[in-house]
Order: structure tokens, then sequence, then C-alpha cells
């Protein structure tokens, strides 16, 4: 198996190219994926109109480097310190919290959200008190869109049995967490910081707001070809719009890869595909069925993507102008986060896992769905 060593990469680790820009220091010990990334990103980024790149690679479990390239601003370089909108990578950053507070003894997988919290909109539904943290987890609540503000009259309702059917809603994820901070009397961000964020060594992310972001948060770039400051959440969000650095972020996928925090039995469930979705991602006519993954779906807080090489954990974002791709596999110890300020990056992401992973299913997704970005313009 060949993670993070395609053609191109081991082509150039032949060549003994070393990056100019590296300190003496890293030039001797360099690393073939991190070279070949230098060698490609900026004209990747100028091909796609996206002002900035962010690359965490992670081997035997540890983080390896990380690398950012681009503009956080017109004229001003991004760097280690920038922070960028993470869109729905928020997710598995809540999901990983919960799971560490079950981890503890402090919540339960299987307990009725009721027990501790009903939606607004779900108080005369029954269905609502069969909801458990495994469902919302894994998006098999029965809400059948992405928010509310999208069904019918801006209410949430239930389309299915709670555990029968996966359909990925962020109001899942803002159910899950009003159940732990009710549960536990405790604001979300509070709960992550301390479940998650301290041990895992992340100064630098956020759920709302900080002095500190001053200077240093990452512009979009939108379809439009306007640029902005991204969107933020002054009160926090479960699902979207939580704020990072490429380190603190990669720190946390090599943390969840170890099952730091987590017992065996919580990272099984978390890998188990809980409503296979195969069929949905690899429809006959859009992708060879040589090169669609063996099963695809989701598990708790990630996406579990069976490709027949790799049983990789995946997440990805999109918002106005941010697409953002994290996974690893961990029998392999290996993983990859990608973050990108423009609304073409879902192309410069398939480059990057084209350039640096020897996945072909994994590879031929990630391009599809780029292209599908592109058809819908």
């Amino acid at each position: 198996m060949k993670f993070g060593m395609t053609a191109a990469v081991a082509a150039l680790a032949l060549s003994g190219c070393t990056a100019m820009d590296e300190p003496v220091e890293a030039q001797t010990v360099a690393n073939p994926q991190r070279l070949a990334l230098d060698e490609t990103a900026p004209a990747m980024l100028a091909q796609n109109n996206v002002p900035s790149l962010a690359v965490g690679w992670i081997e035997d479990g540890e983080v390896a480097w990380t690398a950012v390239y681009g503009e956080r601003a017109p004229g001003e370089p991004a760097d280690d310190n920038t922070l960028y909108n993470i869109a729905s990578l928020t997710k598995p950053l809540v999901a990983e919290t919960i799971l560490r507070l079950v981890a503890a003894g402090t919540l339960d997988l299987d307990t009725p959200l009721a027990t501790h919290f009903v939606d607004r909109d779900l108080t005369d539904e029954p269905r609502a008190q069969k909801i458990k943290l495994r469902h919302a987890l894994s998006h098999r609540t029965g809400i059948p869109d992405n928010w509310r503000e999208r069904m019918e009259g801006g209410k949430l309702r239930l389309d299915w049995e709670p555990g029968t059917q996966a359909k990925y809603s962020g109001e899942n994820y803002v159910m899950a967490a009003r159940y732990a901070m009710t549960a536990t009397d405790t604001r979300l961000d509070r709960l992550a910081q301390q479940a998650l964020f301290a041990p895992v060594g992340m100064s630098d992310t956020f759920f709302t707001p900080d002095p500190s972001w001053e200077g240093r948060v990452a512009m979009v770039r939108g379809e439009d070809g306007s640029l902005r400051l991204p969107d933020n959440s002054p009160q926090g969000n479960a699902a979207d719009n939580v704020h990072t650095t490429i380190g603190d972020y990669t720190r946390f996928v090599a943390a969840a890869m170890r099952g730091d925090g987590l017992t065996p039995e919580l990272v099984e469930a978390r890998g188990t595909i809980y409503d296979d979705q195969t069929q949905q991602v690899c429809p006959p006519g859009l992708i060879p069925p040589d090169k669609c993954a063996k099963a695809n779906g989701f598990g708790l807080g990630w996406i579990i993507l069976d490709t027949g090489i790799n049983r990789f954990h995946l997440h990805s974002g999109k918002d106005w102008g941010e697409r953002t791709v994290a996974l690893f596999e961990p029998d392999k110890r290996l993983g990859i986060v990608v973050f990108t300020s423009g609304a073409n990056g879902r192309q410069v992401i398939a480059d990057v896992l084209k350039l640096l992973v020897d996945d072909v299913p994994l590879t031929t997704l990630t391009q599809a769905e780029a292209d599908f970005e592109k058809r819908g313009r």
C-alpha cells in the first residue's frame, strides 16, 4: 500500500530535489510529499483563483509536517498562524468531544436525548422521544434536510423512524450538542476545551470570535470572484464555522486516529458504517465500477470510506468561500488535512489528494465532487 507515495511524489524523491525556502536542518530530512507540494501548490492556487492552501500530513500517528501557501489577505502571506473557517469540519470536533465524554461516563450513546432535551419544533413528535446520541452523530435522526430553514415553515421535522436511515444534516449536531450541554450544564466551547482542546494541545481553535483573530483570519473568495472575511458564529455552532489553524486541526486528527481519550469499543463504534450509502455516491454511469469504493457511509462524526485499498475516516466542509477536508487511515496511522480559502477549493483539494495519496477510488471520488460543483455553477 502506497498511501502518500504517488508516482509524482516518488519521482521527485528520486530526483533529490529540496525546497529552497526550507531551513537547512529541514532540508536534510525533507519529506517527499512536502517537497512535491512545494513544487506544485502555487500553480494549483493560481489556476483555480484560490487565495490560500494549508495542508497537514500525519505519519505513524503523529504530525509529520504542515505547510501553508498563498495569501491570507491581498499582499499578506498566509502562514502557520493563519486561522481558517473550516465549515463542516466542525462536526468531527463536536463528535470527538462527545465521544470523550461518553468514554468518561458523563454521557451515554444510547440514552434518549429526550431525557434532557427535545427540540422546540419536535415536542409533539412521538418519534423524537427515540432519538439517541448514536443516531445524531451518525445522521440517523430522521431529519430530512441540512437546516430547518429549508423545511416547510422553517420548522424541524422527522420524516422517518430514528435509527433506520441516514441523511446528512447540521441539525443532527446542533441537537447532539444541545443534549450534551443540557446534561452537563456546560457550554459547548467549554466542553470542547476541557475534553478535547486542552488534552490535544489545541490553543488556536475557536467556536466563537476572539480578539486574537485580528489580522489572522484567511479571507475567502466566492464563486463571483469577490473576496471577504468568512462568516463566524457569535453564539457558537456545533455544525459549522469553527476557526482554527492547520497545526491545531492536524494535531486533532492525529489524536482521533490514535483513539486518544476513547475506549476500544468507542473506536469501533466510531468506525462502523451505520447506513451504507455507496450507491448514492457512486451511482451507475458517474464513476466506473472499478473505481468505486467498496463501502461508504456515516460512522460517528466521520464518513467511513472503504476503497478496498484503505479504510478512511473522512469529512469535508463547504461554505461560501471555504472548502476543506480531513481524512485518516487508522490501521496505517496515516492522514491528511487540507484547508482552502476559495469556492474553487474543491479542485485544489482533488489535486492535492491526487498528488499525495495513491488511492484511485478516493481520488476519483474527490475529482467527481469537484466536477459536480463546477457543473452546478
